[in-house]
């Protein structure tokens, strides 16, 4: 019972994330440097901070000693937020592949590197080879299998549709460009399992299983927080966007969907953590946790891609295509249990 739970909690965190792009959607007269940053807020800051609190919940400690452990361990705590800020690099990039890819195809082919890279260079950096058994591995392909049926669905659809309709679903469509920036999103945002992987034992002592990665997420988020603001801010100045934050009547609207889209981005890894913890009796699924969070997103991705009519008017066979990768993801994610 537990293993089916643990992977619904991790299926609504995928869920979650993969509806985070929709609210930004919403936002309105901002430029992307400035809803980008303020969402960060929320999503890199705010949300990790009350995480790592929750964290707390059973232990009878308080924040300061969370920050005690972190000092008493600082070449983890260093190491986690040195990933994290790696991470920040993929997070802008990861954007920039939905402006020119659209939700689906953008978030297949940079989380399906994500998956694939982070599930091994997590073990791989820590010295911990041992946790990549043949199951785990074969998982890892299976998930790059789905990955790669779900980029010919993409590779159809942009080669089929006229340049006009294409526009019409994503208005900065660049399949070169976009390609590019997506491979190099999901190659840097590897770089967040690898900095849980060297935080993985910042917890108090006491701390339930389901809360234990928290504080490592914290400190990866802080990471990924600093990049991305320093690319921000000199975005802002370089483009003349500072104006975006001195408009009044649009924040009640724009800070509101940022903290949506926020919240939802999250989820992922609020659930990944609370899943974790639900999966200690299968040791396999730890380590594929990663794995099986990236191809959740690309399922739910392109669901609302489908939703959000990214792939109107391709052909049956492109749709085919479509599912078949997405039935194959589904299928990695409880496959290195079965094996």
């Amino acid at each position: 019972m537990n293993l089916v739970i643990g992977l619904l909690i991790i299926a609504v965190g995928a869920f979650c994330q993969s509806s985070s792009y929709v609210p930004i959607n919403k936002i309105r007269n901002w430029s992307w440097e400035s809803y980008w940053i303020v969402q960060g807020v929320f999503a890199w800051l705010l949300f990790p901070l009350l995480g790592s609190l929750l964290s707390l919940s059973g232990t009878g400690g308080s924040f300061s000693d969370l920050l005690a452990l972190m000092n008493a361990d600082p070449k983890a705590t260093w190491l986690t937020i040195l990933f994290g800020v790696l991470w920040g690099v993929g997070g802008l990039t990861f954007g920039l592949s939905m402006r020119y890819l659209g939700v689906a195809l953008g978030q297949s082919l940079a989380l399906g590197t994500c998956s694939a890279l982070g599930a091994i260079l997590g073990p791989v950096f820590t010295g911990k080879t041992g946790d990549l058994t043949s199951a785990v591995i074969i998982g890892v392909v299976v998930t790059l299998i789905g990955i790669a049926i779900i980029g010919v669905a993409g590779w159809m659809k942009s080669a089929a549709l006229p340049e006009e309709e294409k526009k019409k679903a994503v208005k900065d469509f660049n399949f070169g460009k976009g390609i590019f920036v997506a491979l190099l999103a999901g190659f840097m945002s590897a770089c967040f399992n690898i900095g849980l992987s060297f935080g993985e034992g910042l917890y108090l002592e006491g701390t339930r299983p389901i809360f234990q990665t928290l504080l490592a997420t914290m400190l990866v988020t802080f990471g990924g927080f600093l990049t991305n603001a320093v690319y921000c801010f000199y975005q802002n100045g370089k483009n003349r966007t500072w104006g975006d934050y001195r408009q009044g009547s649009l924040w009640a609207n724009n800070l509101l969907f940022c903290f949506l889209a926020g919240l939802l981005w999250y989820s992922q890894f609020f659930g990944l953590s609370l899943g974790k913890g639900f999966l200690t009796d299968y040791p396999v699924l730890i380590t594929f946790s990663w794995c099986i969070l990236m191809s959740l997103n690309v399922v739910f991705s392109n669901v609302w891609g489908i939703l959000l009519k990214e792939w109107k008017g391709v052909s049956r066979q492109t749709v085919a295509v479509l599912v078949a990768g997405i039935v194959v993801l589904i299928i990695s994610t409880f496959l290195p249990q079965l094996l």
